[in-house]
């Protein structure tokens, strides 16, 4: 006997078999209770992954700002993921990761959500679970802020606290109850599922008990990266940023603003050639740098004055920002002390790959810098006595600064 006559023989037997197979009750799919629970502990985690970033922003613009809408942004983020997630997938985030979802019991001719849920059931689920925490956690901090608890028994304020307590321990009691019966029977994880009757069952036909961190995963990329910026960012020296950002944006305004009038302006000229030199352009810099928008140095002149020739400059002026305390460069600027001291010995200690501090005024490398002190011609007889064209007083005698090392007489070269 061959084998297709074998397999002929065989096929009314095997055909019982398959018909007996079809009439047995699959078995439903097991529904672990672990893995309910880690739904909602990874569903809380997310949120507090999600809310601390918005939470250190506004710490550090405001930190009184951050404490006061910090419940806001807790409920903003959880409506966003219930939105992105219930509504839209029929389940949440760590429902998901656990392969979970929610079923409710068939509703013909009611709306349906994206997830293929009723609208209006989860509208009311979603009301529940987060609205109403929100404002019963709102309520308990206006009573506790307005001592509500030490209100006398016959004012409002006191019957009020006594109800919103009543409220609070049925509530508790109920969730005793429901985590209970949860344990016995493995159904309606909250009261809220309980009650609008939504349960969580396996989204797959094989129940598996790995886990998914996949949507974490990528959360603690993002937050390892930035941890990483606020480690990184203070090691950025700004004012060295903010100084060749400058000298960039400098020149190529002024090369495309007037390319025939670029042309003409020497290489030497700095972005401060054309100041009046009874003004101090370290102080002009550290005026057009300032943030207070009341001062007057904080407009758009200091750009103009950039550009502009020294022709234009009105020689009985005012200056804005007189020099005090003259010192001539090498270059034969002048600069305040204070303000020529400060620029040289921050370039001495940040600027290792530059031999100094450029002028404002000429882009020359300033290498040291001297008392200006001016000789007079006085007298009919033809003396000379020297002196300095600017009034100062100071309690200490400065009698040179160079770059190098600082010392009780001045910046002296190491």
């Amino acid at each position: 006997m061959s084998w297709e006559d074998v397999w002929n023989n065989a096929q009314p037997r095997l055909s019982r078999i398959q018909d007996s197979l079809r009439s047995l009750n699959s078995p439903s799919s097991r529904i672990i209770r672990v893995g309910q629970l880690d739904s909602e502990l990874l569903d809380l985690e997310l949120v507090n992954i999600l809310v601390e970033p918005l939470r250190k922003a506004l710490e550090l613009i405001n930190a009184s700002l951050q404490r006061r809408f910090d419940s806001e942004i807790f409920l903003l983020i959880q409506l966003t993921l219930y939105r992105f997630s219930v509504w839209n997938m029929g389940a949440s985030y760590g429902a998901k990761l656990q392969g979970l979802r929610y079923v409710t019991p068939p509703s013909p001719g009611r709306k349906l959500a994206p997830s293929g849920l009723p609208r209006r059931l989860l509208l009311m689920h979603g009301t529940l679970t987060i609205i109403v925490p929100y404002l019963h956690n709102r309520i308990r901090s206006y009573g506790l802020s307005r001592a509500w608890p030490d209100a006398p028994s016959s004012d409002r304020r006191r019957k009020l606290w006594d109800l919103l307590t009543r409220l609070e321990s049925s509530y508790a009691l109920l969730g005793l109850a429901s985590f209970v019966t949860f344990l016995w029977n493995g159904q309606y994880r909250t009261i809220a599922d309980r009650l609008f009757n939504m349960r969580l069952i396996p989204a797959r036909r094989y129940v598996q008990r790995d886990v998914s961190y996949e949507f974490m995963n990528r959360q603690m990329v993002w937050h390892a990266f930035t941890e990483f910026l606020l480690f990184f960012l203070p090691l950025i020296n700004p004012r060295k940023v903010q100084r060749r950002l400058y000298r960039l944006t400098t020149s190529l305004l002024s090369s495309l603003s007037s390319p025939s009038k670029a042309s003409s302006i020497p290489k030497s000229r700095g972005k401060y050639w054309s100041l009046p030199e009874s003004e101090c352009a370290i102080c002009t810099e550290n005026a057009s740098f300032s943030l207070n928008m009341n001062e007057a140095t904080m407009t758009l002149t200091n750009v103009a004055q950039i550009f502009s020739s020294g022709e234009d400059n009105d020689p009985e002026a005012v200056p804005t920002h007189p020099i005090h305390t003259p010192y001539i460069t090498n270059c034969q600027h002048l600069y305040c002390y204070h303000c020529i001291a400060e620029r040289m010995m921050r370039s001495a200690d940040e600027t290792h790959d530059e031999q100094g501090w450029e002028c404002l005024r000429c882009t020359q490398i300033v290498q040291g810098a001297e008392r200006y002190v001016v000789e007079v011609a006085t007298g009919s007889a033809g003396s000379e006595v020297s002196g300095s064209d600017y009034d100062f007083s100071t309690d200490m005698d400065f009698t040179d600064i160079s770059v190098g090392s600082y010392s009780e007489s001045g910046l002296s070269d190491d």
